[in-house]
């Protein structure tokens, strides 16, 4: 007993000494990513062993970090989970009609780093009742690398807009959601406007494999932004965007015979090689443009799809 506690002892000095070492900014790094407001014990534990952790771990720092696990545990209880536990080791979270406010996906946000292993993420309100900064808040606040390893995002009857939109686009491009392969945006207030701030993002994620924009305002012009080359002069999405994409769903949206014409001179071209169904339910555009759309497509496929 006596030389497991000195063993424990030495490991202690060990790591407090390796830790002195460290430059402020390191050593600020490192508390940073024990700083969990999912488990604030964690860094407690940690500083223990470490004088200089101790030093940086200040009134003020302790007095955030519970105040951060507050409100996770109040968003915990609202959306009726047991603890912080519960979604710290959740790997889908189906949140439908918890009324969430801005307040709530904000703090969402702050918990994206310290979620490892949640993978798939569904918020649902009935259209009109969302709180409509409520999707902005939650774009802006996920970090590089946040939502690790989500690759399922829905946020059907979520008050997006052109804000919204913009703002998710943010995200992305910061490195957010960086698994991420299907995004549902169902009934979410996405314009032409909207569309066209997402898209440069959205083509310059190669991993998506499905884009659901059913129920949204989007029309012609959107459509064209998202299936549109990039500008002169500006590098190429990796891999050409979309080149994975292979559903497709823009029922009850805008889109015209203008739009349908984009559609199949775009899987005319090999734009979308990847793509398997494609749907356009309640559209105004013609019969007539809707099934040149459905013979582009079966061209893609090729005759043994």
């Amino acid at each position: 007993m006596v030389n497991t506690r000195r063993a424990a002892a030495e490991r202690a000095r060990a790591a407090e000494i390796a830790f002195s070492k460290l430059s402020g900014d390191e050593q600020g790094f490192i508390l940073g990513q024990l700083r969990n407001a999912l488990e604030p014990r964690l860094v407690m534990y940690f500083s223990s062993a470490s004088k200089e952790l101790r030093a940086l771990l200040r009134p003020a720092v302790q007095q955030q970090l519970q105040a951060d696990y507050e409100e996770a545990t109040a968003l915990c209880l609202k959306v009726g989970m047991r603890d912080c536990k519960e979604l710290r080791e959740a790997g889908q979270v189906e949140w439908d009609h918890k009324n969430l406010s801005e307040s709530d996906l904000a703090t969402l946000a702050k918990l994206g780093s310290v979620l490892p292993a949640l993978q798939e993420l569904d918020l649902y309100e009935t259209s009109g009742s969302a709180d409509p900064d409520g999707v902005s808040r939650l774009a802006e606040g996920l970090i590089a690398g946040a939502l690790p390893a989500v690759m399922f995002l829905s946020l059907d009857g979520m008050h997006i807009g052109g804000a919204g939109a913009s703002a998710l686009a943010a995200a992305l491009d910061r490195g957010a959601l960086p698994r991420l392969k299907f995004f549902t945006l169902i009934e979410t207030a996405i314009g032409d406007a909207g569309l066209a701030a997402l898209a440069p993002a959205l083509r310059r994620r190669p991993a998506l494999q499905s884009l659901n924009l059913a129920y949204n305002p989007v029309g012609d012009k959107g459509l064209a932004a998202l299936l549109a080359p990039p500008p002169a002069g500006t590098p190429p999405p990796p891999a050409g965007g979309l080149k994975n994409l292979k559903w497709f769903d823009l029922d009850r949206t805008q889109i015209t015979d203008v739009g349908c014409a984009a559609l199949a001179a775009a899987l005319d071209s090999g734009t979308l090689p990847a793509l398997e169904e494609l749907e356009l339910v309640g559209i105004p555009a013609s019969a007539a443009a809707r099934e040149a759309v459905r013979a582009s497509l079966a061209r893609s496929r090729g005759p043994d799809v």
